[in-house]
């Protein structure tokens, strides 16, 4: 090898080592974590909301994993007997500067429910279950129906659409994308 190729074979490794080294800066600016995923609900836990236990009522539940935050006495995420209890955490802890990364709640379009009297209420089944789950940011929820969760009214999420205005037109209520629910709508619930 002569001195010239030695030369341009240390380039080579010098230009090879400083694109490793963008590349890992250019991911790191991107974010190296992995996206969280919804898990499987027992039932015996209580909501970080209200204390209730989760699996003791009816309806939809919710999951919500913040970012540099954590729930306290158990890891991420945090879990909600409601879709009522899910907003109202996540509301009051907004306020409190914790960021949400993402927020589960049960998508009524993945599973089989179904609509019966309990107590005088008309309520929707339970599905805790991790793949029962769906990103609020792929839902389209029923608000204002006639239909009642463990905490009164219930905001009923379905990944479809079309299910959620079937749904409303059933049951009564309005349509709207979850992450367009505001504080003053699950103030008034």
């Amino acid at each position: 090898m002569t001195e010239n190729d030695d030369t341009v074979t240390r380039r080579r490794v010098l230009a090879g080592v400083a694109g490793a080294t963008a590349a890992a800066a250019l991911a790191g600016c991107r974010g190296t974590e992995e996206t969280a995923e919804p898990v499987t609900l027992t039932g015996d836990e209580s909501c970080d909301q209200c204390g209730m236990v989760i699996g003791q009522h009816p309806g939809p539940a919710g999951e919500t994993y913040y970012r540099e935050h954590s729930p306290e006495g158990h890891d991420p995420p945090a879990r909600f007997c409601s879709t009522t209890c899910t907003y109202r955490h996540r509301f009051a802890n907004e306020q409190s500067g914790w960021t949400p990364d993402v927020t589960f709640l049960t998508d009524y379009s993945a599973v089989e429910y179904d609509v019966r009297t309990d107590g005088g209420a008309t309520v929707i089944s339970r599905h805790l279950d991790g793949a029962a789950f769906a990103s609020s940011d792929d839902l389209t929820v029923v608000a204002n129906s006639e239909l009642q969760g463990s905490m009164g009214p219930a905001l009923v999420p379905f990944g479809d659409e079309a299910d959620a205005e079937s749904f409303a037109e059933e049951y009564g209520g309005e349509t709207l994308a979850a992450e367009s629910i505001s504080p003053e709508l699950v103030g008034s619930m």
